[in-house]
């Protein structure tokens, strides 16, 4: 209860209490009937002071309306001590029910104190506990995720192992027939295509076996504009495009001269752009957007295929995630540790052609992993 509502009930409590006295010493003293009833009223005030205001509550109110029956006392003076006496003991009747309600009534606020203050450690329990099972269940998602990523580089490994003398064999047919095709012929610049995607992919298939040997090896690979990146993927890709006959929309300044690391964002790029190529319908739309800031570049790829939920961006990027029938779940996982490498940032949000947008932060020099990110 309110301060201020406590204080109210009080003064109407003495209010009644003054009341009823008014009313035994105005009203003769031959209508016992009404008088009878006022001295039972005369507890009622009593009770409600010790039941709101504890012991000193009932005790205030009893002396209160002990007070004000002396007046009424005097209409019986006259009838001998035998009346007198037994309008008196009234009076103790007030006081004994003032002490033993109000020490009922503060014996229960005490407890409903330590009830409450016992309920409130018990919250805090319940919090710190319910804090400690959310950290449990993230370790036990996290060791899960550990243990197939332990499986996949045991696989990768003798995946990337096996894959080698295809790709050896791959590159020296590329070799032949550049030596069929030369310089100059229409169809040459396809055998520059099959040896960068060759050297590519070699590359990767050392990265996996490094990795999966314990040892990170030394970036060393080539350095190429974010322009030239984009453009490079979307000659790869340019069949697929065709086939669904999308709409693709490319701006990125060909004289900006900021640069990253051209393999990974190769396959980061061919990873989301695939993405965007299955999520869209035919004739679908794609845009591709390259910001400038001072210190950063943000590509954004953007569709209008039905999007991703919020509560799932996250998700996409967890390994073995995946919302389309086939997808192995691993290239957006994938793609978010290539970004992150170089100092970099990814992130999901709404289109404004009504699908997702994919967002990617990176900073100066990328390759060396020096510089900071700002948030995109």
């Amino acid at each position: 209860m309110k301060p201020k509502t406590k204080y109210i009930l009080f003064f109407l409590l003495l209010a009644s209490t003054a009341a009823i006295g008014l009313f035994h010493a105005l009203t003769p003293g031959h209508m016992i009937f009404y008088h009878d009833t006022y001295r039972r009223l005369s507890y009622f005030p009593i009770a409600v002071g010790a039941v709101f205001f504890g012991l000193w509550g009932g005790i205030s109110l009893a002396v209160v309306s002990c007070l004000a029956f002396v007046p009424h006392l005097f209409l019986f003076w006259a009838r001998g001590p035998e009346a007198y006496y037994s309008e008196l003991s009234e009076i103790m009747f007030y006081l004994a029910a003032g002490i033993v309600i109000g020490l009922i009534s503060s014996r229960e606020n005490r407890l409903r104190e330590k009830y409450k203050t016992l309920s409130e450690k018990l919250a805090i329990s319940y919090e710190r506990l319910h804090d400690q099972a959310s950290r449990l269940l993230e370790a036990e998602k996290q060791l899960g995720e550990s243990q197939k990523l332990s499986m996949l580089g045991h696989v990768s490994a003798s995946l990337a192992h096996e894959l080698k003398n295809p790709l050896a064999s791959i590159k020296g047919a590329a070799e032949i027939l550049a030596d069929e095709l030369p310089q100059g012929h229409p169809k040459h610049e396809f055998i520059d295509i099959m040896r960068s995607e060759i050297s590519r992919l070699n590359h990767s298939v050392e990265d996996v076996l490094s990795y999966c040997r314990g040892r990170q090896q030394a970036n060393q690979s080539k350095q190429e504009s974010i322009a030239k990146i984009i453009h490079h993927v979307i000659s790869l890709l340019e069949t697929r495009f065709e086939e669904k006959s999308i709409a693709l929309t490319v701006q990125a300044d060909p004289e900006d001269d900021f640069s990253t690391d051209e393999a990974a964002m190769i396959q980061v790029l061919i990873n989301i752009l695939l993405n965007a190529v299955d999520a869209v319908g035919t004739k679908g739309r794609i845009m591709v957007e390259v910001e400038h800031n001072e210190t950063t570049r943000v590509i954004k790829i953007s569709d209008d295929g039905p999007g991703i939920d919020a509560g799932k961006a996250e998700d996409v990027f967890q390994s073995f995630v995946t919302f389309k029938e086939g997808g192995t779940g691993l290239g957006l996982s994938i793609s978010k540790r290539i970004i992150e490498s170089l100092g970099g940032k990814i992130e999901i949000r709404t289109s404004p052609l009504g699908g997702a947008l994919f967002l990617i932060a990176l900073p100066e020099q990328t390759g060396s992993g020096s510089q900071g990110i700002t948030s995109v």
